[in-house]
């Protein structure tokens, strides 16, 4: 148990000026007033926890903003390219099965490297990428400067979970996931509507060249915030094909990997086809849809760090069995929503938002700390790769359910919805099947490193 921040112990002899406390009793006065080391060092780890948390927050929110802003942006590309809705599909296919086979790769390596290196290295690649896409001159340019970004921004998640795993100890884990994944509401109430604007007044290269832009300064600050993060390096490692074969043999891991492909699965069935159905059945304006993402994003924002807060005290699993069963609610009420107010409908696809945020909050908080950390930088790897695959495969097999009636009105959309709650609600017994590592893990290194500098300085 640490001491308080101040303590009434007496100097040892020789030392330097001291400061009496002038409130203290004359029994007291003596007493030199000296800092605490382990209180010191204590402050000076949390601190530095929270700087390294808004690091990784804001490169969450550019490769965020990189990935939603081209759906939004469909109707401007394909009018500048001259592309119809199957080559713009590619666009966005192109990021996402980058995204999948990078996953593969980083399963293989990542965890050879320092997670400094590796989470700078792919946030240097993720910025060279969104770049060649502002400077696509055609439509196969951008097609490959979108599989270069997605190759290399596809699983800056993954890592990012990776580093918050290694950084955060277990009864803080849970709030700073909730925190990171705030970058996700920042985006959508900020990033995308602003993207959007730009795309719309200014060409459709204009949302790129921006994130480039911010994402420069980033980097240089996560550059000299982030702790190198080695500890796992310690570990004996396997040759690639063995390490990234052994990350799917791992019964555990596997068990993972099926929570996070059923909650994605069910996820975009639904997602890809909301802003049509609210405007073709719901009968919502188009000028309302951007409302979607900024309402949405506001209340996550709101309900992400409280979700956290109760992920830690009263357990992940069961705010896992809480926020799944209502996700798996909203997802039905969206999908049968009968034509409503637009402001109403706007507010029941954001309570689906919100729900599915709560999930996957207490979803990766309980991932994470599923695997020890020799192994965490592989494991989150693939399971970014398994998201990214799962999502397509969602999307793929809800469009062979979901068509499209001679008046525009989409049919079938309720059957989808039918199925991703089944798949929902299926996710909470693969929650109840995780097991924590049997072996504990070693100390955080940044926490033992900045407290050995803490008690060298000020012992």
């Amino acid at each position: 148990m640490s001491r308080p921040l101040l303590s009434a112990e007496p100097p040892e002899k020789g030392g330097s000026r001291e400061q009496l406390n002038p409130y203290a009793s004359p029994a007291e006065a003596s007493a030199p007033i000296v800092p605490d080391p382990a209180a010191i060092a204590a402050a000076a780890v949390r601190r530095q926890e929270m700087l390294i948390l808004l690091v990784l927050a804001a490169i969450q929110f550019t490769a965020i903003v990189d990935f939603v802003v081209v759906m939004p942006l469909g109707p401007e590309l394909m009018k500048a390219l001259k592309i119809g809705p199957f080559e713009y599909g590619l666009i966005v296919e192109s990021y996402t099965f980058a995204a999948g086979i990078a996953g593969l790769v980083a399963a293989a390596l990542v965890d050879r490297f320092s997670r400094r290196s590796a989470f700078l290295t792919l946030f240097a690649g993720f910025l060279i990428g969104t770049l060649c896409c502002a400077l696509a001159p055609n439509y196969q340019l951008l097609i490959a400067a979108r599989a270069v970004t997605g190759f290399f921004g596809g699983i800056l998640g993954g890592m990012a979970m990776a580093i918050v795993g290694d950084v955060f100890p277990e009864e803080r884990r849970g709030r700073a996931t909730g925190a990171l994944m705030s970058a996700f509401a920042i985006a959508s109430i900020m990033g995308v509507p602003f993207g959007l604007m730009l795309g719309q007044n200014f060409g459709w290269h204009v949302p790129f060249v921006a994130l480039v832009i911010l994402g420069i300064p980033v980097f240089a600050l996560a550059a000299v915030t982030l702790p190198p993060l080695r500890d796992h390096l310690a570990k004996s490692h396997t040759p690639p094909l063995q390490a990234l074969l052994q990350t799917f043999q791992s019964s555990s891991n596997l068990n993972a990997f099926a929570l996070m492909g059923a909650l994605m699965i069910g996820s975009f069935a639904v997602i890809p086809y909301i802003n049509p159905y609210l405007v073709a059945n719901v009968g919502v304006p188009k000028a309302y849809l951007p409302l979607v993402y900024f309402t949405g994003g506001l209340l996550t924002l709101i309900i992400s760090p409280i979700v956290g807060r109760l992920a830690d005290r009263f357990g992940k699993l069961l705010m896992f069995r809480i926020t799944a069963p209502l996700s798996a609610l909203m997802l039905i009420a969206v999908t049968f929503l009968p034509p409503l107010p637009p402001l109403l409908a706007v507010l029941v696809v954001s309570g689906l938002i919100v729900t599915n945020s709560g999930r996957m909050i207490a979803a990766m908080a309980m991932i994470t700390g599923t695997v020890p950390p020799q192994q965490r930088g592989a494991f989150l790897s693939a399971n970014a790769s398994m998201q990214h695959i799962a999502s397509g495969l969602g999307t793929l097999l809800a469009s062979y359910v979901v068509t499209e009636a001679a008046d525009g009105h989409l049919q079938h959309f309720g059957t989808v919805g039918l199925f991703a709650c089944a798949i929902t609600l299926f996710s909470i017994w693969i929650a109840g099947r995780l097991r924590q590592p049997v072996t504990s893990a070693r100390p955080i290194s940044m926490e033992t490193e900045l407290a050995a500098v803490s008690a060298a300085e000020h012992g």
